[in-house]
């Protein structure tokens, strides 16, 4: 999950001359909301299941907006094991903008990869080779499957729907997988644009860090234990 400025949260308590990047205090303390609210949907609420496991740690992007990466391990009853327990938590098609044109807003707004490849070769995403090193576009597929490398194949139908994005006609093939009740909740985005190998620290880490909240947390906790050397 990635912190959106434009939250009303976040958007409600600026000033009318403010701008977010001057508010690093007001992005951390409802980027900080927003994961205790998350928590309280996997651990408590178990939209997913009971949870044996559980972890998640902060990051922040260049932009200096945090993010967060979950980490969930199923109690062996609820474990995803057949693609139509995938179908109930992961979606990676365009919604039917007729039932809920709000879910379909925020696809087509935070979920759709890209353009990459041959529609934008400057993309950051293309190797040297001309690809994209997330595999997008991807094949269409009629069902949800298990994949040879242990991740799945989701459904992506070639329904022909297509929706603009920054230029370009994109279709289910450029969606990123998403989970439908969380976006719809949380609107957030749930792709990092470009990444930068380098250090520092953003005003909302520095604040975050001055507000001492916790950059990562593990259920059940788990110690590293030093080996006793024999004499």
């Amino acid at each position: 999950m990635t912190c959106n400025p434009s939250w009303p949260e976040i958007e409600e308590h600026l000033l009318v001359i403010a701008e977010v990047q001057n508010q690093p205090d007001l992005v951390s303390r409802v980027f900080r909301a927003k994961v205790e609210e998350m928590k309280t949907d996997i651990l408590k609420r178990n939209i997913f299941g009971r949870v044996a496991a559980f972890m998640y740690t902060i990051e922040f992007q260049k932009c200096g907006l945090p993010h967060a990466h979950f980490l969930i391990i199923l109690n062996n009853k609820y474990k995803l094991l057949t693609p139509e327990a995938y179908d109930k938590i992961i979606c990676a098609e365009l919604p039917d903008r007729d039932t809920n044109d709000y879910l379909y807003t925020l696809v087509t707004k935070h979920m759709m990869h890209g353009p990459c490849g041959n529609l934008n070769p400057k993309c950051p995403y293309i190797e040297k080779k001309g690809y994209c090193k997330f595999e997008y576009p991807k094949e269409f597929a009629d069902h949800t499957s298990k994949g040879k490398d242990g991740y799945p194949i989701y459904q992506r139908r070639n329904t022909g729907k297509v929706v603009t994005t920054r230029g370009q006609l994109l279709d289910n093939s450029w969606v990123v997988p998403y989970n439908p009740y969380l976006l719809s909740k949380f609107n957030y985005h749930n792709e990092i644009k470009q990444y930068q190998s380098a250090r520092w620290v953003s005003p909302p880490e520095a604040t975050w860090r001055l507000f001492g909240v916790p950059i990562s947390e593990i259920i059940p906790t788990v110690y590293h234990l030093q080996r006793k050397q024999r004499c």
